[in-house]
Order: C-alpha cells, then structure tokens, then sequence
C-alpha cells in the first residue's frame, strides 16, 4: 500500500482480532513492514517501565512451521535488533509456549510468528507483554501510528547500543515440564490411548512428549511438517479425520491441535467430537464440583451453543459472554477474577494455569477429569446436549455497517420473530479472514439451515462489489 494512501486512510489497521495477520510477502506481510513493525515494538519496549524486567530488553520469538516464518522471523530479529533490544529466537513452539517462556525469561515481550488456523500462505504476529498476556489494544494503536506515520529511522540509537540475537536451544523442554505440572500428580496417563493430530504445526515435538512422557500410548498424526502442509486437512478444523482414527485403534481420546497449538478439539472413545463448549462445560461442572472456579462462573462468547449456558444454569454456574476472540474473553477474566472461559472453536484458558488458550493444557484438563471421575470419556462428553446450530462462513470483498444496508434489519427481526425465545441469529465480520460468519440457532435443523442461507445469500449479493 503506498504511503500517500496510508496516511489519507485514518482507518488503516494493522492488528485485526488476533495480532497482524495477511498473505505472506504481501502488505502487510512483507520483510520491510515487518521490520518497521520489530522497530516500534522495540521503540515502545525501551521506553516503557516494566516491573521485574531487566533493563536490557529481551523479546522471546517462536513461530509455527509455515515456509514464511523464516523471512518473517528474520526482519522481525533485524528491526529489534536495531532499537537496541536482545532477541532470543525458540524456534517451533506452540503461542501459549511463548506466553509462558516470556514470563520464565523475565523478558520484555514475547512474539508468536503464525497465522493459527490457516492455510501455510498465510502468516502473522501476535505479541505478548512481559506478564505473558497479548498486549492491551492501546498498544497496538501505538505501533501501527509508529509505523503507518513515523520515521522510525529517525528513532535509531547509536552503532554501539544495537541489539544482537542467540537461539535457546532448551525452551521445548521448558514447556513441555510446565505442562506436564498442570496434571494432578496422583494420577498417569498409564493404559490410555490417545490419537494425536498436531496439523503439522508448531506442537508436532512437543505435544507428543507431554502425553507419552505421562504414561499415554500415542498414535500420531500431522506430524510432519514441510513448510506448506500445516492445517492442510489436518488439525483442529478436520476433527473427522482422529475420529475415524480413534474407532480404528479402538482409542480412548482423540486430540486434535491447530496449526500454533493454543486450542484443541477433542473426539471420544465413540468418536464423537467434542468442541469447545463440550470441553468447558466438562471442567466447569467438575471445577464446581471440586470448589476451584472461581465466583462459580463461566466465560464464553456469543458462539457458544446454548445447550452449554442451560446446562450450566441447571447446575448453579452463571455464564458471561464476551465478544468472540479469546482476547476478550481473557480480558474478562482478568477483569474480574473468573479462572475458566474459552470458545466454541477450542480455545480454552485456565487462568490457574495460563495466559492464553493452551491445547495441551487443555486437553490435559479434560483427562484429569476422565482419570478423577473413572468415567469414560463418551459418558462425559453426552453431559452437554447442544441445541441445533448452523454456521456459514461467506467470502466477501467489502466490509460496512450492517444495519447500513436496506433490508438487512428487516430481514434479521423477521427471522428472528419466527424463531421465538427458542432461538438466536448472531452475524459478525471475521477479524482474521475476508469473511462473514452467520450463526443461527434454534429446534429445527432444516428451518434454522434455510434462514442461515437466505442470510448469506442476502449478505453475499450486497457485500460483493
């Protein structure tokens, strides 16, 4: 995007719902945005007052397994490097990892070089502050101002205050003890199989280690990755494929990871799969149950079905939603001291725990309940019944204010007045992808299906110019 049309569009955005994210080697994605992006990180980090940081600042960056991350970890280390901060580069790791390792390491900032669940064309940035949490909104304003309208080259400390950058060679085992200490130490993984799929991402080493180095016999998948087949029909997005893999090996669990590791689908020992809200409303009920959530509440967004929040209000816990993106639903938390929340899509945080959603964590969560309870995982997983939901994800070129469209809000009263008390129409744009997602819910899967489709075909007609 040329400069003359960044600085007449006030509206240009770097960080989207989840860090910055685009095509790789194309805007924003691009070595020299990258750098500029690595020099006002380092620009604000020299500047800032950090408690129980060392005055020579450090940034912790890891990647996933995309071809890009290469380029991209470079000019990152490369902007860094020239505001003077000291980069240490961990290779492969899962997002929650560095989350962790940048708290570990006292360190000023971490960041994740990854596009999560998408196809290897993409990548991103994410970047977390030194307490291991993504860094507030303001701050990212703060950066994108830096390099949409500054001459950060103007900001450059002397020849001899430059950065340098080393690898840690030991920070998967770093991580992988951390997890480890998140499971009950009475309890083994002994006689549980457990089929992995890793989606050929950033948990393809560590992932395994956790749950074999806990007694499980693993039988893994996506596991090998190649620079262009992370998420390729593999992970989180493709649970059908462990779930044919768990009736095969005759299995107890099915975990599936998305390609940077910081949420999880499960599949039990029927091979049913267990999304997000399963997987939270079986924590819930038992941290309840063992007196450990706190304000006995529940954190969700407006995706969750609401076969979890009726079965949660059945059992005493109060639920809260948030705006989708697990940032918000951490920020909730945070704000007012809940421990548990999470997505539908499978990012689920412990905040006893962690900073951000984990897989390996989670996924460990749900079998500590498993081993505690002596209960199979397929009796557990029937303890949520969901109510019929329909989700479509349509492609669009343009984004505008939806009520801003004739016929729109007609359209949505009229269709929510024929589904009643007993169901829900929720749209919204995607904040990582060209996309709108149209979630409708309600009794009757063919009725709800149809208003789903005559919302996307409405949207699509008028969105694609």
């Amino acid at each position: 995007m040329p400069n003359a049309e960044k600085k007449a569009d006030k509206k240009v955005r770097l960080f989207g719902t989840d860090g910055i994210r685009g095509t790789a080697n194309q805007y924003p994605m691009t070595p020299d945005m990258v750098v500029k992006v690595g020099q006002a990180i380092g620009h604000l980090l020299q500047k800032q007052k950090l408690p129980w940081v060392s005055p020579v600042r450090k940034v912790v960056i890891g990647k996933d397994t995309r071809l890009s991350g290469y380029m991209i970890e470079q000019a990152l280390a490369s902007g860094l490097n020239s505001m003077g901060v000291q980069v240490q580069l961990v290779g492969p790791l899962p997002t929650p990892a560095i989350g962790y390792i940048t708290r570990n390491m006292r360190a000023a900032a971490g960041i994740v070089i990854s596009a999560s669940h998408n196809a290897y064309q993409d990548n991103g940035i994410k970047v977390f502050g030194f307490d291991g949490y993504k860094i507030p909104e303001e701050m990212e304003r703060e950066i994108e101002r830096l390099v949409l309208e500054e001459d950060l080259s103007k900001l450059l400390p002397s020849s001899p205050n430059v950065g340098r950058t080393r690898r840690i060679d030991d920070a998967q085992g770093r991580y992988i003890v951390y997890v480890k200490s998140t499971f009950p130490f009475e309890y083994t993984l002994d006689g549980l199989r457990i089929v992995l799929d890793t989606a050929n991402g950033a948990a393809y080493k560590v992932a395994l280690n956790v749950f074999e180095e806990l007694g499980a016999e693993v039988i893994q998948f996506g596991n090998q990755p190649n620079g262009t087949n992370i998420n390729d029909k593999v992970g989180a997005l493709y649970p059908a494929k462990i779930a044919e893999a768990v009736l095969e090996y005759r299995a107890d669990v099915g975990i599936s990871l998305d390609g940077d590791a910081d949420r999880v689908i499960m599949v039990d020992d029927k091979g049913q799969i267990m999304n997000g809200d399963h997987i939270l409303g079986i924590c819930a009920l038992h941290m309840k149950k063992e007196g450990k959530l706190n304000k006995d509440t529940l954190v969700v967004t407006q995706m969750s079905n609401f076969g979890l929040e009726k079965k949660m209000k059945e059992a005493g816990i109060k639920v809260v939603k948030t705006g989708v993106g697990d940032k918000y639903v951490v920020e909730e938390m945070r704000q007012n001291g809940y421990n548990l929340g999470g997505e539908q899509s499978g990012h689920i945080i412990f905040l006893d725990h962690t900073t951000t959603g984990d897989a390996c964590i989670a996924a460990l969560n749900v079998l500590a309940v498993m081993k505690q309870t002596g209960v199979k995982m397929s009796d557990l997983n029937r303890i949520i019944e969901d109510v019929p939901q329909v989700l479509i994800n349509c492609r669009v070129k343009n984004r505008k204010e939806l009520d801003s469209i004739v016929g729109y809000k007609k359209l949505i009263q009229e269709i929510e007045k024929k589904l009643g008390s007993d169901g829900r129409v929720f749209v919204r744009f995607s904040g990582t992808e060209p996309l709108i997602r149209i979630l409708v819910e309600g009794p009757n899967k063919r009725e709800i299906t149809t208003y789903a489709e005559e919302i996307a075909n409405f949207l699509e007609k008028h969105l694609s110019d």
